[in-house]
């Protein structure tokens, strides 16, 4: 072939074969009738064969085209599917997202988000992917994911983050001699089984702190990754815990009972991102999502520290 083909012959190709005549053609195709003569005889010449014999006035299909004419309408179809695509990318209502997160929001929270921002979004897709906070951070250093939900993070060269301090509340089982305080302190579980993050974690640095500055002692019953996790063990009576309040009103009604905990600590929640990979405009805009999900959990560093 001498010449490249090109998408609008083919358009003006199938729609001689529709309507029989470059007269009709030209009208469906809002060009004129030498124009549409002009891209025919372009492709006929590209092609090398004769694209239509005319018969009692009418233009038909030689058998040559015919031949191609499924091929030529898949080409046209697959066209059209990547502008309504291209469209919707645009609007934000397509794309694929890769999600890292913390094991407990795979499975609290992060769904429900996900819900909410694909109502208006047909064309839009998710990869969740939980694990621990130092894999996650691999993943966003070498660029396999799109966004992570983290904590702890103490910062990269190789990753953007937007740090959210969420507020965190004692819980314990109901008909607890607590539940008669409207607010708990370290004081109050002078004695009380705890059931808390791991000793590695700066959440619990913070929550021993609070302990010590009241020369109270952080009595250990368990120590788990996860608030879901201790709000289950909670559950089922083997102790108190301090959590996050994200976490903690997903147990309501399953014999938890709530405290704001005073001093106020904040569980630290990093959104994170690879710094060198451009996002796609509808990663941006779950991620704006996102962090907007949490705003009602969320406290300020300034308030840190003082009485609730």
């Amino acid at each position: 072939m001498k010449q490249k083909l090109r998408l609008r012959q083919f358009e003006a190709l199938m729609a001689v074969i529709q309507h029989s005549t470059v007269t009709l053609a030209a009208k469906e195709m809002g060009i004129s009738q030498p124009a549409v003569s002009r891209l025919l005889a372009d492709l006929g010449q590209t092609l090398g064969f004769s694209l239509f014999d005319r018969r009692a006035g009418r233009l038909v299909p030689t058998q040559e085209v015919r031949f191609l004419q499924a091929d030529i309408q898949r080409v046209l179809d697959l066209m059209g599917q990547i502008g309504e695509v291209s469209q919707s990318i645009t609007e934000r209502k397509a794309g694929h997202i890769r999600i890292a997160c913390l094991p407990g929001f795979a499975t609290s929270h992060l769904p429900s988000v996900i819900a909410h921002f694909l109502k208006d979004r047909p064309g839009v897709s998710f990869t969740i992917e939980p694990d621990r906070p130092e894999r996650i951070l691999e993943w966003m250093i070498d660029e396999q994911f799109d966004f992570g939900i983290t904590d702890g993070f103490r910062g990269h060269s190789s990753v953007l983050s937007q740090d959210i301090h969420v507020r965190t509340v004692c819980i314990f089982p109901k008909n607890h001699h607590l539940e008669r305080y409207a607010e708990i302190t370290p004081t109050l579980l002078a004695g009380e089984k705890i059931i808390h993050t791991r000793r590695d974690s700066d959440f619990f640095k913070s929550l021993e702190s609070a302990f010590l500055d009241e020369n109270t002692t952080l009595k250990t019953l368990v120590e788990t990754r996860q608030f879901t996790a201790a709000c289950e063990l909670v559950a089922n009576g083997l102790g108190v815990a301090i959590v996050s309040e994200l976490d903690a009103l997903k147990f309501v009604g399953q014999n938890i009972q709530i405290r704001p905990f005073s001093p106020l600590i904040a569980h630290r929640l990093s959104l994170v991102r690879p710094t060198l990979k451009r996002p796609s405009a509808i990663t941006l805009e779950f991620i704006d999502a996102f962090a907007a999900s949490l705003e009602p959990f969320q406290i300020q560093i300034s308030a840190l520290g003082k009485k609730s």
